[in-house]
């Protein structure tokens, strides 16, 4: 059975989940079979500056931390179903790939 994968990524949990529920009304407005939300392990980008830029004075730091979360949604494949998916309202920040599995 094809289906279409969905794999969402982005530093706002808000937008993901908000794009989460729009995809999971179509699902239910249409019967499509869908699998997830499925929470993917969120990657935690570190960034340790030094605070005083010549170097005198006291070794203090700043210490900066991006995460990146990640959801991914198996989504039964029906043609009208995937045309609603793609008129959904993306935000900005927001990353969107769908690919079709077998």
């Amino acid at each position: 059975m094809q289906k279409a994968r969905i794999k969402l990524a982005s530093i706002d949990i808000d937008k993901i989940n908000q794009t989460c529920t729009y995809i999971q009304d179509i699902a239910d407005k249409t019967g499509v079979h869908m699998r997830g939300p499925v929470p993917l392990p969120t990657k935690k980008i570190k960034v340790t500056t030094r605070k005083c830029p010549c170097g005198d004075g006291k070794a203090t730091w700043e210490r900066y931390e991006m995460r990146i979360h990640k959801r991914l949604i198996d989504l039964g494949l029906d043609e009208r179903a995937l045309r609603l998916v793609m008129k959904v309202p993306v935000p900005d920040g927001l990353n969107i790939e769908i690919e079709m599995i077998e």
